[in-house]
């Protein structure tokens, strides 16, 4: 009938406040232990016919703790950020203040020499757009996939066509999920409810 993409976000690899563009270091422990206790949760999704996760080693740490045993896909990689890969914010804007302003102002600018950040919610979208659907079977397709918050990110923007301003907006922690259902071009946010006993 369509598609059932949950979205998963990696778990940390360093604290919130040390996030570094484009970066590929590995789980530290804060973030071992997040998956621990998750892990309950988020195991059921390992029965999604579909397992992927994002190239990063902290995507793919993630996927293997949950038993997910995920295929790594490159679509799924962070935006490119060029030069500014591996510093923060802090100190991009330090350095470069007024790219950094063009860069948070259009979604068209690439200041830094990498991806526009229209273009990364794109490839996105057609990451999601490309998902195999079995037109034949009266039951969703399940995918699952690991991916870096900006990831996850770029695709709710993607899928609800909200302007690319939006992702700004988005906070998405780690181990938080999400999920889209639907098909190619028309994809809708699914919130569960709890489970009533």
């Amino acid at each position: 009938m369509g598609l059932r993409v949950t979205l998963v976000a990696a778990a940390r690899s360093t604290s919130l406040l040390a996030e570094r563009f484009d970066d590929d270091r590995p789980l530290d422990e804060a973030g071992w232990y997040e998956v621990q206790q998750a892990a309950p949760a988020l195991l059921p999704l390992g029965a999604a016919e579909l397992r992927y996760c994002s190239p990063t080693l902290r995507s793919r740490a993630t996927g293997t703790a949950l038993g997910y045993a995920p295929l790594a896909q490159p679509a799924l990689r962070d935006c490119d950020m060029g030069r500014w890969r591996g510093l923060t914010l802090a100190e991009v804007a330090a350095l470069e203040p007024a790219a950094v302003d063009a860069w948070l102002a259009d979604a068209r600018s690439a200041p830094h020499g990498g991806e526009p950040l229209l273009a990364f919610i794109s490839r996105i979208g057609n990451w999601l757009d490309t998902r195999p659907a079995d037109d034949t079977t009266a039951t969703d397709v399940t995918v699952v996939a690991v991916a870096e918050p900006s990831v996850v990110r770029a695709a709710l923007v993607y899928a609800l066509r909200a302007a690319p301003a939006t992702y700004w907006s988005v906070d998405v922690r780690p181990l938080s999920t999400v999920t889209l259902t639907g098909r190619p071009g028309a994809w809708h946010l699914h919130l569960d409810a709890p489970a009533l006993r």
